[in-house]
């Protein structure tokens, strides 16, 4: 665990350590422990679930009360009960006095702990062995007297307050000042020298008391198969360090050590251990020091896989191959090279540390493509080869039904060919009849068709491709279509990012090309896996169902998920299909909606969603309002307001996906709550890239047409010169930040586009909501700077809507 100190230097090794440290948590943290301490939520479904002297909620328990205190931390009546815990506060509790291995092993998805004011002595090392999300820590005005780094290496934690212990100025605190830093001042944390003093713990310094160091040697090692080596790994520190070797090998190995030297014998190295990963680690009591190395070891390829072609929505030859360096690959049909093009090619779409997972992938082959397929790998130490037979298509004359026969009526005499004359009959016949049916429908265009571009007019017209590409999806509720968000029933949602069919539209999809691996491998799902059970919505590309999905995830037998068809089944619309899939897979966040795959079995193709719950952020927003009344149906109930703190949450969350969307290099282009969706639990997930312009059609400014433009969300950039950037995005996410505090409201609702325009391109910015922090809207003005390079980075904004929400952290879940 090497030295940290803050602002200045590296925390322990990576990947190990307690994350990032920020520097202005401290402001927030009084505000922290004022909100956990007031309420306690909503009440808890069962009262026999929460123990007496505690409060609990369906994510939070708080135990403060100091005359039915307790000992240890509560034991909920069922696992899953705890699994959703996510907040714990203890405070004032003279009973509680340890942390032990298995007191918390059952609460997987905690968060934030607090135990304060009360009679903590011990922290055991496993204590926290199970809870790997956690994040913030408050250990405060308790009697601890020292704590192990080891309780934390393997957290990421953000927060940890250790103010108002009596710790002792010992060797085995040093890491909480070298890790804490100036933080340590900040806490104003002092420890207790041997004779009672006391003195700031940044200001301790022990001639006896040294992080540990270890250097392995050779850095590199590269060798051929069946070759051997040494390693060797030289510690130093005081208190004299513990050495430990960490890999997992399958050649054989002998460790001597002597004194601070250690030397790993390698003999025999075997391929399997190509990419392995050696390390030795110094531990003492002060702290850890790793240094790794990655075996690279040369070897002949090996193909450890070939199987039998597969349909799908290309034809694969899948193969599975191991070799270093990467080997050639050849393919042959028969003995004869294939040329790969097009239409044939050579696709990795998975490598693992030491094997190429891929397939020959043929786009409709036919019963020329059929044959003996023979895959030869080839690097400079060797090759391999294995053939497979692969059979795409019954020949056109090994059909099922044989071809007509005739025969000589007058003599009975064998089979003869068809006579020449009647074929020509047929074909004669066929060419009058294809004739006639042109000339009567010139006929009909010329009669009825007037001044129409098409030749159509009247009602027709409305059902034109104009419309159907500017609104790709159309609501409904109880099975009828609807214009608007106030009229989507409640299971009404807006499903995925899509671009089906295609618009000529600049504003999506261009210039992601980077964003699309060559080798994505897209899941394929089975049909009979998907069960309908009733239909979301319908529009150009096709209709939307929410079904049940089997065998779709390894923990439960059966999920919910929305299900989007694919109506035509164009040579365009299966490109723009499968392009769409491509996309969709390579984006994978925890507040991205989540694509499970596609099913191309037959028409209709498919497209899997994940069921978001509560349907689209704006329609959820006005749902949670102060106008709530005004936008249900018929509903004489009030539903609960969003507080403050809510709407934070949800706002980092979408900050979260964009910061993801960027580090992609992927521009959203259409940033808005309308293309936010909403699932249990206040979980918020960017989806829909442009699947909402039918519903919201009055958010949108047609041009020309075709293209349709967000221009409120939009900077002056993206108005003017159509340029779209991920500075671009965070005007956008001003803008959608202003949505939440308005409850939905949209942007400059009093104005026509074309005010909008002159607004924005003259640099007027949206006022300040009414329920909106002074901090928040000086972020949206941080977002809604004219110059898009002194615009806030997306990471900042992060960043900033994180220590806002932890300042006023979420208890409530108004979901119910």
């Amino acid at each position: 665990m090497s030295v940290w100190r803050a602002g200045s230097g590296a925390l322990f090794s990576p990947g190990r350590g307690f994350g990032s440290w920020r520097c202005c948590w401290w402001s927030w943290w009084w505000v922290m422990v004022i909100g956990v301490a007031v309420g306690s939520g909503d009440p808890w479904m069962s009262a026999e679930a929460c123990p007496s002297s505690c409060s609990c909620s369906s994510t939070r328990i708080s135990c403060v009360d100091p005359e039915r205190g307790i000992n240890s931390f509560p034991l909920l009546q069922s696992e899953a009960e705890m699994e959703n815990i996510t907040d714990i506060y203890i405070a004032n509790q003279s009973s509680f006095s340890s942390i032990n291995d298995k007191d918390l092993y059952y609460y997987k998805n905690l968060r934030n702990l607090t135990v304060t004011n009360s009679r903590l002595t011990y922290v055991s090392k496993l204590a926290f062995q199970n809870n790997i999300k956690l994040q913030y820590l408050n250990l405060k005005d308790n009697n601890l007297s020292s704590l192990s780094w080891r309780i934390f290496r393997h957290l990421n934690i953000s927060y940890l307050i250790l103010s108002g212990n009596p710790l002792h100025c010992s060797c085995e605190n040093m890491w909480i000042k070298l890790w804490l830093g100036e933080e340590a001042d900040t806490q104003e944390l002092r420890c207790i020298e041997d004779g009672g003093g006391r003195k700031l713990l940044s200001r301790l310094s022990l001639p006896n008391c040294e992080v540990p160091m270890a250097t392995l040697s050779p850095s590199k090692v590269t060798l051929m198969e069946g070759k051997s080596v040494d390693l060797s790994c030289t510690t130093s520190g005081v208190p004299s360090p513990e050495l430990i070797w960490n890999m997992v090998l399958v050649s054989n190995y002998e460790i001597e050590t002597s004194g601070q030297i250690s030397v790993l014998r390698l003999s025999n190295i075997s391929s399997q251990d190509h990419n392995s990963k050696i390390s030795c680690t110094a531990e003492n009591i002060v702290g850890e020091k790793e240094s790794s190395l990655q075996l690279n070891i040369l070897f002949p390829p090996k193909i450890t896989k070939l199987s039998d072609a597969i349909p799908d929505h290309h034809w694969c030859i899948p193969f599975s191959m191991s070799g270093n360096p990467k080997p050639m690959l050849q393919w042959f049909r028969d003995d004869e090279v294939v040329t790969e093009g097009h239409f044939i090619k050579t696709m990795i779409y998975d490598v693992t540390e030491r094997e190429y997972h891929g397939c020959l992938q043929l786009d409709s082959p036919t019963h020329l493509n059929n044959g003996r397929y023979t895959l030869l790998a080839t690097n400079e130490y060797g090759s391999d080869q294995k053939d497979i037979e692969a059979h795409f298509m019954r020949k056109p004359w090994e059909g099922p039904e044989t071809d007509p026969t005739y025969y000589d009526l007058a003599t009975d005499d064998p089979p003869v060919e068809p006579p020449e004359d009647k074929v020509a009959v047929y074909v004669v016949v066929g060419i009058t009849a294809v004739a006639f049916i042109g000339f009567f429908l010139m006929f009909v265009i010329l009669k009825f068709g007037g001044n129409s571009k098409f030749g159509i007019k009247g009602p027709s017209s409305v059902i034109s491709n104009d419309d159907d590409s500017a609104s790709p999806l159309h609501h409904v509720s109880n099975g009828s279509n609807t214009p608007s968000s106030s009229e989507m029933g409640p299971d009404a949602v807006i499903i995925g990012m899509t671009k089906i069919p295609v618009i000529e539209n600049p504003q999506y999809f261009r210039s992601t090309n980077s964003l699309l691996k060559t080798d994505t491998f897209v899941q394929h799902i089975k049909r009979h896996n998907i069960v309908l059970k009733r239909e979301l919505g319908e529009g150009a590309f096709g209709k939307v169902f929410l079904a049940e999905c089997y065998n779709l995830s390894p923990d439960q037998e059966k999920i919910l998920v929305a299900v989007k068809t694919l109506k035509e089944a164009s040579e365009n619309a299966r490109k723009d299909f499968h392009r769409e899939a491509e996309l969709l897979t390579n984006l994978q966040h925890e507040h991205i909606v989540t694509f499970y795959g596609v099913c191309v079995e037959s028409d209709p193709l498919i497209m899997v969603f994940e069921y978001m719950k509560h349907g689209d952020l704006n329609k959820f927003l006005r749902a949670h309002g102060p106008d709530a009344v005004l936008m249900a149906e018929g509903q004489t109930t009030r539903p609960v307001e969003l507080t403050q703190s809510q709407m934070l949450h949800i706002a980092q969350q979408i900050a979260s996906g964009m910061v993801y969307l960027a580090s992609q290099h992927f521009v959203h282009r259409d940033l808005a709550t309308r293309n936010c969706l909403v699932g249990e639990n206040l979980l918020v997930k960017i989806g829909d890239f442009g699947m909402s312009r039918d519903v919201y059609s009055t958010d949108y400014y047609r041009v020309g047409g075709h293209t349709m433009l967000p221009i409120r969300w939009m900077p002056p950039e993206s108005i003017m010169y159509r340029k779209f950037t991920t500075e671009s995005d965070v005007w956008s996410l001003g803008v959608v930040l202003w949505e939440i505090f308005t409850y939905g409201k949209q942007p400059w609702y009093q104005l026509s586009n074309n005010e909008v325009i002159e607004c924005i391109t003259q640099g007027r910015v949206l006022q300040r909501p009414r329920t909106c922090p002074k901090e928040v809207y000086d972020l949206m003005l941080g977002c809604w700077q004219r110059e898009p390079h002194m615009r806030l980075n997306i990471k900042e904004i992060h960043g900033l809507l994180l220590n806002l929400a932890k300042a006023s952290p979420v208890y409530l879940d108004i979901l119910g």
